[in-house]
C-alpha cells in the first residue's frame, strides 16, 4: 500500500501561534490537498491554558476534513502525565505519538542512555499501547555518532527497541548524517508507520532544506523504499523555508502526487 501525506505542523511553527491563526493556516493546508497533519510546536496549543483545547482542535480538523495522524509530545509529559496524554490523543483521534529527540539527560550517557531511554520508555509504551497509540522516536544528525568502529549510537534503537519502539525517521537527516536513507529504511522495516521528508539542495557550497522534488534525494528509489518498509505516512517537515512555507508545502505535494500518479 502506497503511504498517504501529510503536513508536519513544526513547517508552519510561525502560523499556528493564535486560534485564529491555526485554523487559518489548516485551511490552507486542505485547500492545498493534504488530508492529514501531525501537531507540532502549535503554539496556541501549548502552556498550561493553552488557547486551543484539543476539542478545539477536533473540531478545526473536523472542519477542514483534515485527519491528526501524528504529534509531537514532550518526553516530560508522555512519561509524567501519562493519562492525560492518552485523552489528548483521542480526544485529537490521533493514534501516534512521538517525541522530536533524546531528552538530555540520555543524551549526555552516549550509548548507556540509548539503552537507558529503551529501559525508561518500556512501561509509557506499554500504556499507550494498551489505550490504542503508538509511540515513535524522531531523529535528527547526531543519533548516527560512531558508539564503536561497528554501530552508530541510533543502531542501539533500531536492535534493541523492539516492534513497539517505532522510528519516525527523518530521511534528510540521515543522508545529512552520511547514511544511504534507502538501507536504513529497509532495516527499519515494519517499524516506521510515519517518517519525515523534505529535500537537501546546494545553494553554493551550503546544504539546505528545500521542498521534495527540488533537491539531490533519490526520490525515485526512497519512495518505493518507504513503501517496501510499510510507511504509512510521508509527513513533509521543512524545518526552514526560503520562501512562503506553504509554497513549500505546494511544491512538495505536486512532486509527490506526480510520483504517485507516474509509477501508478
Amino acid at each position: 500500500m502506497k503511504p498517504q501525506l501529510a503536513v508536519q505542523t513544526y513547517t508552519l511553527r510561525e502560523f499556528t501561534k493564535t486560534s485564529h491563526d491555526l485554523a487559518h493556516s489548516l485551511e490552507k493546508i486542505a485547500a492545498l490537498g493534504y488530508p492529514a497533519v501531525q501537531l507540532s510546536a502549535v503554539g496556541a496549543m501549548s502552556g498550561d491554558a493553552p488557547e486551543v483545547t484539543p476539542q478545539v482542535a477536533r473540531k478545526m480538523l473536523d472542519d477542514t476534513g483534515l485527519k491528526c495522524i501524528a504529534t509531537h509530545r514532550s518526553w516530560e509529559s508522555l512519561v509524567g502525565q501519562t493519562a492525560q496524554e492518552i485523552d489528548f490523543h483521542q480526544v485529537l483521534g490521533c493514534d501516534f505519538a512521538a517525541i522530536g529527540g533524546l531528552p538530555s539527560s540520555y543524551q549526555a550517557l552516549g550509548k548507556a542512555g540509548f539503552e537507558a531511554f529503551l529501559r525508561d520508555s518500556a512501561p509509557v509504551i506499554a500504556q499507550l499501547k494498551a489505550a490504542g497509540i503508538r509511540f515513535g522516536y524522531h531523529n535528527h544528525d547526531w543519533e548516527f555518532e560512531r558508539a564503536s568502529a561497528a554501530e552508530t549510537l541510533f543502531d542501539t534503537f533500531i536492535e534493541a527497541g523492539g516492534p513497539d519502539f517505532a522510528l519516525e525517521l527523518d530521511l534528510y537527516w540521515a543522508s545529512h548524517a552520511g547514511l544511504n536513507p534507502e538501507r536504513l529504511l529497509e532495516r527499519c522495516r515494519g517499524r516506521v508507520p510515519v517518517i519525515h521528508v523534505k529535500d537537501k539542495e546546494m545553494i553554493g557550497n551550503e546544504p539546505v532544506m528545500a521542498p521534495v522534488g527540488e533537491g539531490n534525494l533519490d526520490w525515485a528509489h526512497l519512495l518505493p523504499a518507504c513503501a517496501a518498509a510499510g510507511v504509512e505516512w510521508l509527513t513533509v517537515e521543512q524545518d526552514e523555508c526560503r520562501r512562503d512555507p506553504f509554497d513549500c508545502l505546494r511544491s512538495s505535494l505536486e512532486f509527490l502526487r506526480g510520483f504517485e500518479e507516474k509509477s501508478a
